[in-house]
């Protein structure tokens, strides 16, 4: 089992699943017992100033909620980078500044303590074994994050993005259409 945790996922093009066709995944946590992460690049068109409005303040643009998965949709999810080196209440790291911040935390708290805040609805989920079985068939492409991924303001381009700074075979595939017909 190679540990995913705090790196992304980006999905082959020719996944094939809908749910995670050309996405970009944030594994939050990888064990023995399964996987959980935050698809970066599916903003919905629901707001935050709608559907959170306290939060509404505090979210970079575009300010909708993002669709971190398939599994529990209508849960939260929070991901935010911090302003200041020590980490406020509720923030828990992930990567360098990057981390998960409690949705419970009053947001009045927050301001001024964080940078770059995007909500979610829902996560990506993996049974024991699921995604290591997914990675063995090559089905992703596991490659490091950097803590401003989940804040590139046009989630069309992410997926691309990560390909191409990877370099080599990686940034090729980038250029993949979508569909191969039109190649």
């Amino acid at each position: 089992m190679t540990n995913a945790a705090g790196r992304l996922l980006v999905a082959e093009p020719l996944l094939g699943d809908p749910n995670f066709e050309r996405t970009v995944v944030l594994i939050v946590e990888h064990t023995p017992e399964g996987a959980l992460g935050l698809v970066l690049n599916r903003p919905s068109d629901v707001s935050v100033d709608v559907a959170l409005p306290e939060w509404g303040p505090l979210a970079s643009a575009p300010p909708v909620l993002h669709v971190g998965g398939p599994v529990e949709e209508r849960s939260g999810w929070c991901l935010a980078r911090t302003a200041q080196p020590e980490s406020p209440q509720g923030f828990v790291p992930l990567l360098g500044d990057l981390g998960l911040v409690d949705l419970s935390v009053d947001p009045l708290e927050l301001v001024g303590r964080l940078r770059d805040l995007r909500l979610y609805a829902g996560y990506s989920g993996w049974g024991p074994g699921q995604l290591d079985a997914e990675l063995a068939s090559d089905a992703w492409f596991v490659v490091d994050a950097e803590p401003g991924d989940p804040f590139v303001a046009d989630g069309a381009v992410l997926w691309q993005r990560i390909l191409e700074r990877q370099g080599g075979h990686l940034a090729r595939l980038a250029r993949v259409p979508p569909d191969l017909s039109v190649n």
